[in-house]
């Protein structure tokens, strides 16, 4: 496994494996990884010869209230996951390197990013946007992967490559749970024992809420209020569960077309998201 510290030489290994024809995937990530980045990097691997995976804590995408310094950071660890997942690539880059001294350009996408996350994480989504358009066109892969579980960052980078003509396929990896239905999350860590017994709820409220409105689609309102009411019970504070069109994240008040469930909420500390899908006549059980 090659590491490349510098655009230059991310692009000389890309173009060399163009060269014997090889197709390239592009895993980008923060670092802290977990299973559900090894299962971006697998479905990479499957559909690609050659898989990049990039390592860099994007300081654009943290809002004035987070904590920069404080995101985990292991390297060595990282390196080794990646190693054992496959990848051929670590692209990771200093600071300066991927915004050095003048650096003036903001990438904002409309509409999608001003709801949910953006609501409560102010200017989030800009700083998403702007590594990955440049980690795109740095690399300028065949396909690039992105987890389900930050469903409206995967609906961004979606908007964000057909707008700028990026001629990357963006595909949406499902999202890897834990036995009792928690979503893995870098988060996770941060719950206390205590917490981590709760945290499961976040997933059955989503599951209950669902069922509910494949069941009753014009209820969506009452199905919604009721699963906050469930979440509070459980002890998580809300910041939002709501029922968004799957496609452009569109509000909705009733199921007639494919949607997904989102929801956000703090345990403790600790600040949960997760998503499910939502079909209409459809039950989410399993899900």
């Amino acid at each position: 496994m090659v590491v490349a510290r510098s655009v230059a030489a991310l692009r000389d290994a890309v173009r060399d494996w163009r060269a014997e024809g090889s197709r390239v995937g592009l895993v980008p990530t923060m670092g802290a990884l977990h299973a559900g980045h090894l299962a971006l990097v697998a479905a990479a691997r499957v559909q690609c010869e050659r898989v990049v995976a990039s390592l860099f804590v994007n300081p654009k995408q943290f809002g004035p209230r987070e904590d920069f310094a404080a995101y985990p950071r292991d390297e060595a660890a990282d390196f080794a996951a990646f190693a054992r997942g496959e990848v051929d690539l670590v692209f990771a880059p200093p600071v300066e390197e991927m915004y050095p001294e003048g650096f003036a350009t903001t990438v904002r996408i409309a509409g999608i990013t001003e709801e949910l996350e953006g609501g409560h994480r102010a200017g989030h989504f800009d700083g998403v946007a702007t590594v990955v358009g440049k980690l795109l066109l740095q690399c300028l892969p065949d396909a690039a992967y992105f987890g389900e579980k930050d469903y409206q960052q995967l609906t961004v980078v979606r908007r964000l490559a057909r707008d700028l003509d990026i001629p990357v396929r963006i595909e949406g990896v499902p999202t890897i749970r834990e036995p009792d239905g928690l979503a893995l999350s870098s988060r996770n860590v941060y719950l206390s024992p205590e917490e981590r017994r709760v945290a499961p709820q976040l997933h059955r409220v989503l599951q209950d809420t669902a069922n509910a409105i494949a069941h009753q689609p014009n209820t969506v309102a009452a199905a919604l209020q009721q699963g906050v009411a469930g979440l509070r019970a459980a002890g998580f504070v809300p910041d939002y569960l709501e029922l968004r069109d799957a496609a452009d994240l569109s509000a909705m008040t009733g199921l007639n077309r494919p949607a997904r469930l989102l929801v956000a909420a703090r345990l403790g500390r600790t600040r949960l998201i997760d998503n499910i899908p939502v079909m209409p006549g459809s039950a989410q059980g399993q899900m």
